[in-house]
């Protein structure tokens, strides 16, 4: 790979990686502070009000963190992808623009409400600012998804006798069905998210003995909401997902599941590690027919291997997206695992009293946000070598005039920015965490 190439690569993997991190989990608590707020609403219960109120500063500051870190990457289309800019532009500005022009200002607009605005709107009206920040923030998760999803799975466009591509069907691009299954996984796994966040805060606020009230709370909302998110995950999204592949990117649930050889009956990895080189996985550990199985519904369905397709077709870090693949659906796994052991226990009545439990759910809280990575990191591998699959090849969509040593220089420049950036945020949730849901404002 040109190493120019390489660099614009992984400067934008780099950046949008660590964008990515805020969103998921503002847009997992926007449905969370709906509940809160509709509790409120239903039950007079001024914990309700508190909870929503100490969750939505959660959520200002990572929306903050978000805009901050998501700005450079407009201006990556331009200076480091200007060709695919250029090319395909006319159709992925459309639902770039739309993204702005509408999702982000209704999200922002009424999160300014929501945060300053209780006293004066009333508790109906403060109601109607909650819901609108959570219809602006996954409006926006949809139009990004649209944007990514078009380029898996191109639809409704024509190519111009200058090599433009040009959108004929904005419905097309709206209803592509490669978007359906993967807005619902992602907005899924935001929401899993923010509810292993608030239940590792309720966890940690039993554990060290304040806002107790409140941290029992905390859990009885997340802990059903995060278990019917992680199954979710798996069934229907995931599946769905997975059956997107098998039809429309073959190859990619092969390198995937590191399978090489086209089989009947094709079994499922569970371990192994994957020899590109010598077409094999080593040391495999695998349950037979089950992929024939979950991706045709029939045992003895051929899946076709990475060996059907030409090499110049293959993902060019097939390792990378085997490894992203299952580190997702690894803890995908683990996830429902332990959601339904906390749900029962909660059912129980003995959550609150298990601190080993606490313990986890306090510790867990990284792992979703490792899952959400790993899983848009085998979204986008998987689709190589292709920019826009079967479309635009990557190595023809970079700016070929920015030198590597440029990118490399910005890089660097990005990479000291966002460690300052991780200091004040760690920072500032620290803080919001000590201070805890304020039982001294009154509820309205």
């Amino acid at each position: 790979m040109d190493y120019a190439l390489a660099l614009h690569r992984f400067q934008f993997a780099f950046t949008i990686t660590y964008h990515y991190l805020f969103p998921q989990l503002t847009m997992g608590l926007a449905l969370l502070i709906v509940v809160l707020k509709t509790l409120h609403l239903r039950t007079d219960d001024v914990r309700y009000a508190q909870a929503a109120r100490f969750w939505a500063k959660i959520f200002g500051i990572n929306f903050a963190f978000g805009v901050v870190t998501g700005i450079p990457m407009e201006f990556q289309f331009g200076t480091n992808w200007s060709r695919f800019s250029k090319a395909a532009g006319g159709v992925i500005g459309q639902t770039l623009a739309l993204e702005g022009m509408y999702s982000f200002f209704l999200e922002s607009t009424f999160l300014g409400l929501f945060l300053f605005g209780e006293k004066q709107l009333g508790r109906i009206g403060h109601w109607v600012t909650a819901f609108l920040v959570f219809l602006g923030s996954w409006l926006s998760g949809f139009f990004i998804i649209a944007t990514d999803a078009w380029m898996q799975h191109p639809v409704g466009y024509t190519t111009l006798p200058d090599g433009r591509i040009q959108l004929e069907s904005l419905s097309a691009l709206l209803l592509n069905p490669w978007t359906f299954w993967m807005y619902l996984h992602n907005m899924t796994g935001s929401v899993v998210t923010g509810a292993f966040a608030m239940m590792a805060s309720g966890a940690y606020y039993l554990i060290a003995g304040k806002h107790v009230e409140q941290g029992k709370l905390f859990l009885r909302i997340a802990v059903p909401v995060a278990t019917v998110a992680a199954i979710a995950m798996l069934f229907p999204t995931g599946d769905g997902q997975g059956k997107n592949l098998a039809k429309y990117q073959p190859i990619t649930l092969a390198a995937a599941e590191g399978l090489f050889d086209t089989e009947a009956g094709a079994p499922i990895a569970v371990l192994g590690q994957p020899d590109a080189n010598r077409g094999k996985l080593d040391n495999p550990l695998l349950i037979p027919r089950m992929l024939s199985m979950i991706t045709y519904q029939r045992w003895d369905a051929e899946v076709k291997g990475l060996n059907h397709f030409p090499k110049d077709q293959w993902p060019d870090q097939i390792e990378l997206l085997y490894y992203s693949f299952h580190i997702m659906v690894g803890l995908g796994t683990i996830f429902i695992g332990l959601t339904v052991l906390t749900s029962f226990y909660l059912w129980r009545g003995t959550l609150f009293r298990s601190r080993w439990l606490l313990w986890v759910l306090m510790l867990a809280v990284p792992f979703p946000f490792i899952a959400n990575t790993a899983g848009w990191f085998a979204a986008e591998l998987g689709r190589q070598p292709w920019l826009i699959y079967g479309l635009m090849k990557t190595s023809e969509g970079y700016s070929v005039r920015v030198s590597a040593g440029n990118t490399l220089f910005t890089t660097l420049g990005f990479l000291g920015m966002y460690g300052l950036l991780s200091i004040l945020y760690l920072f500032l949730m620290q803080r919001e965490l000590e201070h805890g849901p304020s039982s001294e404002e009154a509820a309205h």
